[in-house]
């Protein structure tokens, strides 16, 4: 894909969404399930569609809401299940109805006092401290599609460990739900909204405070409060937004937040790379405006609509990579906290393999996983990994005394983390990752994508060790070719080839219709070149075995 003529400017009329036409079509259009793109469909990050396309609607949400109160009564959860929304615009009426569904089927439902936005990580750590002090145990729901553009909406289940469902989970949920669905809706429990907001299933909490009096607990606030670090903090009009000011007025910070505009249109945001309103905190098109302020602030962050990403822009770097700044961070975090030492990091197999070699200088364990970030819910569970990240700037880590913290990613923390290292080294986050490539090397690191059919998809993620005859890579011996993560044995659902000094992922996307090519180099941007080139003809080739 190049780059858009627009990409990084600011949104024109026709790149505005129709909200109230939007709004109109979750309400009344209905999927039919003999067009597969109709059919709920979890993903890495729950199910995601839009409601213009039949793929987002209510009778999605309520579906999938029946199924999981079936599930939670299966499985006797008889806590109550916690619900986040960001400010998409088709998260207000997947909110909704969520609550009438639930509620009708006797389910205790907890949301923000105010009814307003409520962050993934938030909903973790709720879910995380209720459990630990009662025996009636409690989930949640969070209603987002992450960064996806404005049109589209989502909605992923995290069951009692706070984490994202695992995938045997959300199978049973998307078939129930599809049958639901088939069934005309008609085992689906529904109650009118005003019957379900006055009922006593329901409750409201300060979720903020909550979350904000916390977070001491995992970060160091007090060096930040000392080093007087001055922090920018751009929601993308995301679902944090209105917890930034208490966590500086809480813990006496200097924080502004640069833009207070929530808009289901995102009509402020900068265009992305494609041209499309996306945001995307790890995208230097879509934080461009945040960029341009890279030198008002000591630090500089920004987020997703979730929050459950990251984005660190310094004044020494602009806006970071995000694996160089997970490598930072891992670096970091496993030098200043006095965690045993046998805790593991973890890092999806897309992810910098520079993340390998400082695991190995700092002499730590590594597990390598697959794309998602369930991977790592059992490992920040019981305290056995001390950090997991994804290359797509989304991370968490364990509580300064070992505890768990979340089992999601947290972008609030991965945030004022940078403002930690910044206040306790005298380095900021991208002059700490200098010093790290002057030990370890510098490595140059790609991603492509390319549009794909759901059976180009299909035919990706059925890639074996079969599928590459070559000996080498980009001029390299071939070392490892995976089908399975070295971690856990987990299938990887695409393939990775591995040299000396580079290696190549290549997947299929599980919320987009589009295919990924990862790619690294410690050799040169002429070698990376090199192996994205020589990738993309293997994942060409798989199409065309595969008559597509």
């Amino acid at each position: 894909m190049g780059i858009h003529s627009h990409a990084g400017k600011s949104a024109r009329a026709q790149d505005r969404i129709n909200i109230g036409r939007l709004v109109s079509d979750y309400y009344t259009k209905k999927p039919a399930l003999s067009i597969v793109e109709h059919r709920v469909a979890f993903g890495t990050s729950g199910h995601r569609g839009s409601a213009f396309s039949h793929s987002f609607n209510e009778q999605h949400i309520a579906a999938i809401c029946q199924a999981i109160s079936e599930y939670r009564q299966s499985q006797q959860f008889t806590g109550p299940i916690y619900i986040g929304k960001d400010t998409h615009a088709l998260s207000e009426p997947a909110f909704t109805t969520a609550i009438c569904v639930l509620i009708a089927n006797d389910v205790p439902v907890v949301i923000q006092n105010d009814e307003g936005f409520t962050p993934t990580p938030v909903v973790s750590r709720l879910i995380i401290n209720h459990n630990r002090n009662s025996s009636e145990l409690a989930d949640g729901l969070i209603i987002t599609p992450s960064h996806n553009p404005p049109k589209d909406g989502g909605i992923k289940y995290n069951p009692p460990h706070g984490g994202p469902a695992e995938g045997e989970i959300t199978k049973l949920i998307e078939t129930r739900a599809n049958e639901l669905i088939a069934n005309n809706m008609a085992d689906v429990k529904q109650l009118a909204i005003e019957e379900a907001m006055d009922s006593p299933l329901l409750s409201k909490q300060d979720f903020i405070q909550h979350y904000v009096s916390d977070l001491e607990q995992v970060i160091d606030i007090d060096a930040i409060k000392a080093a007087n670090v001055r922090i920018g903090a751009d929601p993308l009009g995301g679902s944090g937004l209105d917890y930034w000011p208490v966590i500086a007025s809480h813990y006496g910070l200097d924080i502004t937040v640069v833009n207070d505009v929530v808009d289901g249109s995102f009509a402020f945001m900068p265009l992305d790379k494609d041209g499309k309103i996306r945001m995307d905190c790890s995208s230097p098109y879509a934080m461009s405006g945040l960029i341009a302020m890279k030198d008002d602030f000591d630090i500089a962050v920004g987020n997703d609509p979730d929050f459950d990403r990251h984005g660190i822009v310094t004044p020494s770097g602009g806006l970071m990579n995000p694996n160089h700044y997970l490598a930072v961070a891992i670096h970091y975090l496993m030098t200043h906290r006095d965690w045993s030492a046998d805790i593991k990091i973890g890092k999806t197999l897309v992810s910098s393999s520079l993340i390998d070699r400082v695991a190995t200088l700092i002499n730590r364990p590594l597990s390598e996983v697959p794309v998602g970030f369930k991977w790592f819910v059992d490992g920040l569970s019981d305290s056995s990994y001390g950090f997991g990240g994804e290359e797509s700037a989304g991370a968490a880590f364990l509580s300064r005394d070992g505890s768990t913290w979340t089992t999601d990613k947290d972008g609030f923390i991965m945030n004022l983390l940078a403002a930690e290292i910044l206040a306790v080294t005298g380095k900021d986050p991208y002059q700490y990752y200098l010093w790290l490539v002057e030990q370890l090397g510098e490595a140059h690191y790609g991603r492509i994508e390319a549009v794909a059919s759901l059976a180009q998809k299909k035919a990706l993620s059925s890639l074996t060790t079969d599928a590459i005859s070559a000996k080498t890579l980009a001029g390299e011996s071939i070392t490892d070719i995976l089908t399975h993560a070295s971690g856990n044995n987990a299938a990887i659902g695409g393939l990775k080839v591995v040299t000396k000094n580079g290696w190549f992922a290549a997947r299929p996307s599980g919320t987009e219709d589009i295919y990924k090519i990862y790619a690294e180099s410690f050799i040169d941007k002429a070698h990376l070149e090199n192996i994205i080139e020589e990738a993309q003809a293997i994942v060409a080739s798989a199409f065309e075995a595969a008559g597509l």
